[in-house]
């Protein structure tokens, strides 16, 4: 039985098509390296788009659950993802990107944002993008960063952490047994919901992000109806969350230093009348 409780849980605030589970302030401290999410159901056309608009210290992952869209970064990497396809972008010193709905279509998903350790924060960036069949799947769960039973995502970053998209069938049982060291632990919910038994009486999670508590149990789930979530452990990121608006860095310098990249990139895209 999961003796572990749920710690924090919350549907999160949305704002139009987007719903944030997770930022650097609240969340993101509870469950850090992963320290921004959201949950997105964007509208085919103009209104789904997200503009041009820079990241340094972090890297953003999307999971497409349903849909296509559309990307283009200033490293020159653009392209369309489809249902299933994940998109790993490592901003490290300075990068800026745009996306949204591809023509016609709309787009469902989650867009996770991951601190970057020293080594990395300030690093050269660097971009991931698989389609569904690239990405390989234990049981229910795909694997989108890291390692989960025998399988290992091609995506593999420095920190110790595993990400999981998972669907369940209403009444499987799934358990989760977190590598060794993973202390940080949390679900988010798309659809259905999932019981799960804790120290304190059987509980269950919806539409929303539940974190647990800290520990290495395993995380025991069964599922209410179609039910399909992504699911985040860690090896807890030992550093602070230094922020700029769209920034996380470990400490003040390191901040600095990436928001004078993304100014220096800012101003060429102004000068060809990118943004």
């Amino acid at each position: 039985m999961n003796q572990r409780n749920v710690a924090f849980r919350t549907a999160g605030h949305t704002r139009g098509p987007i719903t944030r589970l997770a930022s650097p302030g609240d969340a993101g401290e509870l469950i850090k390296p992963f320290v921004f999410l959201d949950r997105f159901h964007l509208p085919a056309g103009d209104g789904g788009k997200m503009g041009m608009h820079p990241h340094s210290g972090i890297a953003t992952i999307t999971v497409l659950l349903d849909g296509a869209i559309e990307y283009r970064e200033t490293t020159g990497a653009e392209g369309v993802l489809r249902t299933g396809g994940v998109e790993w972008m490592s901003a490290g010193n300075g990068v800026w990107h745009d996306g949204g709905p591809a023509e016609g279509e709309s787009a469902l998903g989650f867009q996770l944002w991951l601190a970057l350790p020293p080594e990395d924060e300030n690093g050269p960036c660097d971009s991931r993008y698989l389609s569904s069949d690239q990405v390989p799947s234990v049981g229910p769960a795909r694997i989108i960063l890291g390692r989960h039973g025998a399988a290992a995502s091609p995506i593999q970053p420095r920190a110790s952490l595993s990400y999981l998209h998972v669907k369940l069938a209403d009444g499987e049982r799934w358990t989760y047994t977190p590598p060794a060291g993973h202390t940080v632990a949390w679900v988010a919910v798309a659809s259905g919901a999932l019981v799960t038994d804790t120290g304190s009486g059987r509980t269950t999670i919806g539409r929303e992000l539940a974190v647990f508590e800290e520990g290495e149990a395993a995380l025991e789930f069964v599922a209410e109806g179609a039910t399909e979530f992504v699911l985040g452990s860690a090896v807890k990121h030992p550093h602070d969350l230094v922020t700029g608006y769209y920034s996380v860095h470990t400490n003040a310098a390191a901040l600095a230093q990436g928001e004078q990249e993304i100014q220096r990139i800012g101003k060429q895209l102004r000068a060809a009348n990118l943004i």
